[in-house]
């Protein structure tokens, strides 16, 4: 068994690198690496696994529940490992399928729960969404702020960066925020 599982690790680095992955496997990868800086998208832990079946709909809560779904991960996955393979995901699947599609032969079952999951990726469930209150909007319209935080946004309200934060230095000898600012030399000119 072992030397399978090398041999289907290497086709699906070339594949991955040919762009063939399948639809069933860019899924895998997809939640595989969700949440988890450091996953390289190879093996799935059981909370991505569950979260996989609640966002492609592999638990409907009658035939199959997050009971089930963690039963056969626990069931699949080796004693001492956190984290399944894609060929130990396709087992669990292959489990799942059976409760999931009672009505229906092993196989059909199989291509149905693949095609819940192919193509998928992880929902943004539960994630924050901004909420448009009055407050929040006042405290963030540029417009109508007042003294030295004026300065630091142009008028269409973009943020000047570092000049808008700091006094740069002017260098020109004219005092600060004198308006004729460079005229001098002309004046000069115009009395010769």
């Amino acid at each position: 068994k072992p030397a399978k599982r090398l041999s289907s690790e290497s086709n699906s680095v070339e594949g991955a690198t040919a762009g063939e992955l399948s639809a069933l496997e860019e899924a895998f990868r997809k939640f595989a690496v969700h949440g988890d800086t450091r996953a390289t998208g190879k093996e799935m832990h059981g909370k991505n696994w569950s979260k996989l079946c609640k966002d492609c709909h592999v638990i409907d809560g009658k035939n199959v529940t997050t009971t089930d779904v963690d039963i056969v991960f626990s069931k699949i996955k080796g004693k001492s490992v956190r984290t399944i393979n894609f060929e130990q995901f396709k087992e669990a699947l292959q489990e799942l399928s059976k409760k999931r599609f009672k009505g229906k032969s092993d196989e059909e079952a199989l291509q149905e729960i693949y095609k819940l999951i192919e193509g998928k990726g992880p929902g943004l469930t539960g994630v924050t969404k901004t909420v448009a209150s009055p407050t929040v909007s006042r405290l963030t319209d540029t417009s109508k702020f007042t003294g030295s935080h004026k300065e630091r946004f142009d008028a269409s309200g973009k943020g000047k960066g570092k000049a808008g934060r700091e006094d740069l230095v002017d260098n020109s000898g004219y005092v600060s925020g004198y308006k004729h600012a460079g005229t001098y030399d002309h004046k000069v000119q115009g009395n010769k």
